[in-house]
């Protein structure tokens, strides 16, 4: 595959495995404004909060209702430094990533500068697709909006980050409803590249979106129908994978008789048209004497497929989303790119459902967040500059106290819910790869997790208070025929290992001989434990400060045993 080459193009590869992961403190929580005007944020201690993030995993079949604080994080700093971040508690479970990046337009904004040379867009855009690509579900997709200056050599960006195969679509929205007369050719849109981890399943579960009046003005009720307005379908369909039932003749009312045309057959087998035309589902035409179609009602129609053209009129456009900002900040001192809520509306229909998780790394006024609010999505958003604070928090305060802007009456918001506000902190490791006091079991739990098997720690599997993160399984795949002829995928789920943490004093005994250290006496606590797990006989993984046992006494427990912080490479 053709791939892009540019100064420090190497180096880029790996800037995302250079930098090092920070813990997250919590700086405010904030939930809808008191009735009496006392502010909603609750200040809290610079304290690191992994643990609660780890406590707060989403549940891909949780309750669309839930709309827990703890899931919605509004985080200032780095976006790469912060992407790396939530690495650990997040890896695997994003639905939907949408990034408005800068698109290197030779501008400086207020809020943050637009004007880097192509070398450095692109290495610095490469680390930032390879973390959030580990952030996507495995039915996820991202959606990265650009214009002409950077729009092409992102596209082969992506293609070698996320997989050409994986490519779904550049849709085109026109940003502009009014000619642009500045430019030799105006420039009237930006371009919305889109790619999904398995564009199959992201076809199979991808939203249809709503007709516009303009589509559905084909659907009419000439004859008072009570079913309300209807269209005609034509009934005929190829010939190609026809059955002997799918021909057969038609006798109209008015006594006219029709068989397909050549080339073609009805697209209902026989007994299907007898029971639509009893049911009055088929249409001859005014006179009764036409060729049969089928009556299908416009209140059956559950929407149409997306396309890649996206109308201002249907999403919105810049003077909007303009008007949006001033709203919410007055014009003095307004964000200078802003996308309109219905844009973001329109992704997020597509591409998720309530109680998925959106991310949006590059937040800018904070409309991603502020949207996927108001539609019962769980949200991260990050951004670096002070407008993190200035703008996005009292923008996402307003929708939690149910602001009436944007999307809001659309979608029927009065308002609820909340969200942290987090900073980055120290770096979990040094450089010499010691932990940092500040970290918890919870947080050195989750790195060790992802280290061991790729995935985020899921903490519905842990078991709180022991040393237990849960089991590994090792899946096996495999396709055969089936007697229909059908292809028929086989797993085998293997256990792997149960992975086991001894830090912190997990144990309740911090003697140096005690909790953190691989004991006898310890030993037969975890083997007693690992009696209760779902896999049993699964080897153990232990990580501990020390191991007093020899190597014959680990094999005879079948026990693998790694040193803190030695063993530990999450750094």
């Amino acid at each position: 595959m053709p791939t892009l080459d540019w100064l420090n193009r190497a180096q880029a590869f790996t800037t995302s495995a250079r930098v090092p992961y920070r813990l997250l403190q919590e700086v405010s929580v904030h939930t809808p404004t008191a009735k009496s005007g006392a502010p909603a944020a609750a200040p809290a201690q610079a304290a690191p909060v992994q643990a609660e993030l780890v406590e707060a995993q989403p549940d891909p079949a949780g309750s669309p209702a839930r709309k827990d604080i703890t899931d919605n994080l509004l985080i200032q700093g780095d976006n790469l430094e912060a992407l790396k971040a939530l690495l650990p508690f997040y890896r695997g479970h994003v639905k939907c990533i949408f990034i408005d990046p800068p698109y290197n337009t030779k501008s400086a904004f207020e809020h943050y500068d637009d004007n880097l040379e192509h070398a450095q867009w692109l290495s610095m855009m490469l680390p930032r697709l390879q973390l959030l690509r580990e952030l996507l579900r495995e039915d996820g997709s991202i959606w990265v909006t650009i214009d002409d200056n950077e729009g092409h050599y992102l596209k082969v960006l992506m293609d070698e980050v996320f997989g050409r195969g994986n490519f779904v679509a550049s849709a085109i929205w026109q940003k502009r409803y009014s000619r642009e007369n500045r430019e030799a050719i105006g420039d009237v849109h930006d371009y919305i590249h889109i790619y999904a981890l398995s564009p199959e399943k992201f076809k199979l579960q991808r939203n249809l979106v709503p007709l516009t009046e303009e589509q559905a003005k084909v659907y009419r009720n000439p004859n008072n129908d009570p079913k309300g307005r209807w269209r005609p379908v034509p009934m005929t369909a190829q010939e190609g994978h026809a059955t002997a039932e799918q021909f057969y003749e038609v006798v109209t009312p008015s006594g006219k008789t029709f068989r397909p045309p050549e080339g073609r057959c009805w697209g209902l087998a026989q007994a299907t048209y007898q029971r639509l035309l009893v049911e009055g589902r088929i249409y001859f035409g005014k006179n009764g004497d036409a060729q049969p179609n089928i009556i299908r009602y416009l209140s059956e129609v559950p929407g149409i497929a997306p396309w890649t053209w996206w109308p201002s009129d249907e999403v919105g456009h810049t003077d909007e989303a303009k008007k949006e900002i001033h709203a919410l900040f007055g014009k003095v001192d307004a964000f200078a790119s802003p996308k309109p809520e219905r844009l973001i509306e329109r992704i997020l229909h597509i591409a998720t459902n309530p109680n998925d998780f959106v991310l949006d790394s590059f937040l800018g006024s904070g409309t991603t967040a502020a949207v996927a609010h108001k539609m019962g999505r769980r949200w991260i958003g990050i951004e670096m500059g002070e407008h993190a604070a200035t703008h996005c928090l009292p923008r996402l305060q307003k929708v939690v106290d149910g602001e009436q802007g944007g999307i809001s009456k659309a979608v029927g918001w009065q308002g609820g819910g909340g969200f942290r506000f987090m900073k980055l902190g120290a770096p979990v490791f040094d450089e010499k790869g010691r932990i940092h006091p500040d970290v918890r079991f919870a947080t050195l739990a989750a790195f060790i997790w992802q280290q061991e098997t790729g995935t985020a720690l899921d903490a519905s599997h842990t078991r709180p208070g022991t040393p237990y993160l849960g089991i590994h399984y090792k899946v096996d795949s495999w396709s055969r025929p089936s007697d229909k002829g059908e292809e028929l995928i086989s797993f085998i789920k293997t256990p792997a290992f149960a992975c086991y943490l001894l830090f912190n004093g997990i144990l309740k005994d911090k003697r140096p001989a005690g909790g953190n250290v691989l004991t006898q006496a310890v030993l037969g606590a975890l083997l007693a434990l690992h009696a209760t797990t779902p896999e049993p006989a699964a080897p153990l993984l232990v990580y501990g400060e020390a191991c007093r046992l020899g190597e014959e006494r680990l094999q005879q427990a079948n026990v693998t045993f790694k040193h803190i912080p030695y063993d530990v490479r999450a750094r």
